[in-house]
């Protein structure tokens, strides 16, 4: 039996991480509304966070990485790995640690994971130009960062009420 429900996680994991992986590439074929490098809405992220909170950490934490291998296998451009990877692991450990005192609050843990990944990739951006320079991009990357976690967080919040629901009627 434990077996079984095994396979049914790792099945329900491979299934967010498509999910993870489909949005972020849909993400890529949207043109930015402001001409500035590395402003995007985030909408994988909102999968980690929702992985985070209906599933176990380590099963987000897989998500995570493997959307973030995914991706940088399909979008061939191996700098968007370790920016990804930096931020993405930045962001999963301040929601994991958030996650739980603010379990009704998922738009806060959102927001606080954006701003979290932008700190990420400026000390990755920093350290590979090695530069500290690069923290004057950090106001406008956060000005975009938060709204976007404010509505990635609002997202999940909603998809985890719908998901409790389908859970009770069962």
């Amino acid at each position: 039996m434990e077996t079984r429900s095994m396979h049914r996680r790792n099945i329900r994991c491979g299934l967010y991480a498509s999910m993870a992986l489909t949005l972020f590439l849909v993400e890529m074929q949207i043109p930015l509304l402001v001409a500035l490098p590395g402003i995007k809405l985030g909408l994988a992220n909102a999968v980690t966070l929702l992985v985070l909170i209906l599933e176990r950490p380590r099963d987000a934490l897989a998500v995570l990485l493997v959307r973030i291998a995914l991706s940088a296998l399909f979008c061939g451009q191996p700098m968007m790995l370790l920016y990804s990877l930096c931020g993405g692991l930045c962001s999963f450990a301040v929601m994991w640690l958030l996650h739980r005192p603010f379990a009704r609050q998922s738009w806060f843990v959102s927001a606080m994971g954006a701003v979290a990944h932008i700190v990420g990739q400026l000390l990755m951006a920093g350290g590979l130009m090695q530069s500290i320079y690069v923290v004057a991009y950090a106001p406008v990357l956060l000005c975009c960062a938060v709204p976007a976690g404010l509505f990635n967080g609002l997202v999940v919040s909603y998809v985890v009420a719908k998901a409790s629901i389908l859970r009770r009627q069962r």
